[in-house]
């Protein structure tokens, strides 16, 4: 019998080894290791939706995992790959995995309900990072994602204050999509009804999807001739799409195109001219504030004293506990500020530009 107890209890570990370690970046589980201040030891559960995005694994995972060492907690993810069914899995994955607070980065905001609540019955803090999730009890940060869609829309009607517009717009199931379309409608709503701006398109895409913006595109410039002006594209990833469309066409830098997240290709496409702005958000910052906001939590601070946040009427009619961080526009006339903080390199920035047409490119 002691045999096998013992037998039992060494698979039991494999097991749990095995689920601990991946090597797919944020799928998989990686130490910050040092004893938490004023808590013990400490660990903090990143649940990723889809690490395949770029700045996922360049900037917030590093950010993220620099905060929970500072406050000496251990870090370990899960990647759900899109699925909002496996991510339900990842959380529980979590939670098994002793995790003391969990970061999600929702695929679905509502789908992943069920499994938030899960972690709260359960007395583990939550932080909705990026992406709301309306659950009242969690801690929700991001940047401002309304005043996103404000600057893409003010840089985009300075460029073309009159003519035919598509929206490309997001992932149908995250509010994001949805933030970002009304900060567009804030700046743009008085031209559109007077007429000097026509909404000749407009569609979710789902996942974010670069390819899905793209064939989307590439029917809006059908169904209207190729009579089109300006396109508010909701990220980097789906303006990339978006040119790719025009460039076809051969109207690439000749209609005004959006963008946001500060994407190495997007910005190098504002300094060549097929973009117009792309709004900056330094990702650093966003992972740097939640890694502290879940140590924080995670130590046992009541939600509504974390530092930094604010209260935040959500669309799903809860009083949401929030950190809004400021984003910034950048176009060509201010690239040197994503390129000072270190955010990407001259050589990357200005890659096929001309000499002398830009002048952060010298």
């Amino acid at each position: 019998m002691k045999r096998r107890l013992l037998a039992v209890l060494a698979l039991s570990v494999l097991l749990l080894a095995a689920c601990s370690s991946d090597d797919n970046g944020g799928g998989g589980t990686t130490a910050a290791t040092g004893g938490a201040s004023g808590g013990g030891n400490l660990t903090v559960g990143v649940s990723w939706n889809n690490f395949n995005e770029e700045r996922w694994a360049k900037f917030d995972e590093p950010a993220i995992q620099d905060a929970l060492q500072t406050c000496g907690a251990k870090y370990i993810s899960t990647d759900a790959g899109s699925s909002a069914e496996q991510q339900l899995t990842d959380v529980e994955n979590l939670i098994s995995q002793g995790a003391n607070a969990i970061i999600i980065l929702a695929q679905d905001g509502e789908a992943i309900l069920p499994a938030v609540q899960s972690a709260l019955d359960q007395g583990i803090p939550v932080v909705a990072y990026d992406r709301l999730i309306e659950n009242p009890d969690s801690l929700y940060v991001t940047f401002d994602n309304v005043e996103i869609g404000r600057l893409q829309a003010e840089a985009i009607q300075a460029q073309v204050p009159k003519g035919n517009y598509v929206f490309i717009k997001g992932n149908s199931t995250d509010a994001n999509a949805d933030f970002l379309r009304s900060g567009q409608e804030e700046v743009l709503k008085d031209a559109i009804a007077s007429g000097d701006i026509k909404n000749v398109g407009e569609s979710y895409t789902d996942n974010w999807d670069p390819a899905i913006a793209q064939t989307n595109m590439e029917q809006f410039l059908t169904d209207n001739n190729n009579n089109v002006d300006a396109v508010l594209a909701e990220n980097d990833g789906m303006a990339g799409g978006v040119v790719a469309a025009l460039e076809a066409q051969g109207l690439a830098g000749s209609v005004a195109v959006s963008g946001q997240d500060g994407d190495v290709a997007g910005l190098n496409r504002v300094a060549l001219g097929t973009q117009t702005v792309d709004v900056y958000k330094d990702a650093r910052e966003l992972g740097k504030a939640a890694g502290e906001s879940a140590c924080s939590l995670a130590q046992g601070t009541a939600l509504q004293d974390v530092p930094n946040t604010e209260p935040f009427d959500s669309p799903g009619g809860n009083s949401m506990t929030s950190i809004f961080l400021t984003p910034q526009a950048i176009t060509q006339d201010n690239l040197n500020i994503p390129l000072d903080a270190g955010w990407i390199s001259q050589a990357d920035l200005c890659q096929g530009v001309d000499p002398g047409s830009v002048a952060a490119c010298g």
